[in-house]
């Protein structure tokens, strides 16, 4: 048995034409579960996979000759395509300059975005490393204001069901209990969350996904590496934004509708699959705001071990 995913229980199939092979054994050097050897300047398979094929396709992808061909895990011959050339590969500079100039954007002009453009967001999301093929990421999009607002409005009426969870007496009674810093967050992020998210809603504003006209939401499934639907989600609001697009991930939603029984309906109505370690929500839109200037940011701690 390979390594499952929610799509895939066995191994993948490896097809060999050893009439191709030249021996160049690239695809034993890219093999990290060890599936071939080389003997008499052929290509077999070995008797010292740990896993069995994952189906990552690195030895199909390398191969000079296509002596290899991987069937199974959502993966077959038919998804290779050719690698672009070096030379349209963006450079450090260009790179840099788009993430410079990316800001959380949450104000936005009432155009919709194309579902070309969508489509293209979604192409260059899978292309996402994952933990393991085939990617358990799973995508829920929102590709209108009405919807983006409806599922808003859902949420909202969600929290207020729950508001128990940042009452002054549960605040106080789960102090010991979570610690010190889960306490100041609580009081001085989550609660204030709920406020705004649930009376500011009531008032007709909407500061949970800011009425954006377009809204993707990545999480996992319960066999999902939890940074998969992360890296998945950072790379459509990058695509996002060199379409031209502002983008502003939400952290605050994912959290909230994982447990419990109102979470489950809630997830049930939007056809979210699995309550998942990890997740998140990427708004986009053609922003109403054009910054000037950028601020520089800085990591907590960079350390070089010595």
């Amino acid at each position: 048995m390979a390594i499952p995913t929610s799509r895939a229980k066995e191994p993948a199939k490896i097809l060999i034409n050893t009439e191709l092979c030249n021996g160049c054994g690239k695809c034993v050097e890219v093999c990290t579960d060890f599936n071939f050897k080389i003997v008499d300047h052929k290509i077999q398979l070995s008797n010292h996979s740990l896993f069995g094929c994952v189906a990552c396709g690195h030895c199909m992808m390398v191969c000079p000759t296509g002596t290899i061909a991987i069937e199974g895990r959502e993966l077959s011959e038919n998804d290779l395509f050719e690698l672009p050339s070096k030379d349209a590969v963006p450079s450090y500079e260009s790179l840099l300059t788009m993430l410079q100039r990316r800001r959380s954007t949450r104000e936005f002009k009432e155009i919709d975005v194309e579902e070309t453009v969508i489509q293209k967001i979604l192409d260059a999301a899978q292309t996402a490393p994952m933990g393991l093929p085939p990617s358990d990421v799973h995508v829920i999009v929102f590709d209108s204001k009405t919807k983006v607002r409806a599922f808003a409005e859902d949420f909202s009426k969600y929290l207020s069901g729950i508001r128990w969870m940042v009452s002054k007496w549960f605040l106080t009674l789960m102090r010991p209990f979570w610690g010190k810093a889960n306490d100041e967050m609580m009081r001085g992020f989550i609660k204030p969350v709920f406020d705004i998210y649930v009376d500011e809603m009531k008032k007709g504003k909407n500061w949970i996904n800011y009425d954006a006209p377009l809204a993707m939401y990545f999480y996992g499934s319960p066999y999902t590496d939890p940074a998969d639907s992360i890296v998945a989600a950072t790379y459509a609001m990058l695509a996002g934004e060199s379409l031209g697009l502002g983008t502003c991930m939400l952290g605050a939603v994912h959290p909230f509708i994982q447990y419990g029984k109102k979470a489950r309906r809630l997830r049930e109505k939007y056809g979210i699959k699995y309550p998942s370690r990890e997740g998140l929500f990427v708004i986009f839109g053609y922003s109403k705001v054009h910054y000037k200037k950028g601020v520089k940011r800085t990591f907590a701690d960079i350390h070089r071990v010595g």
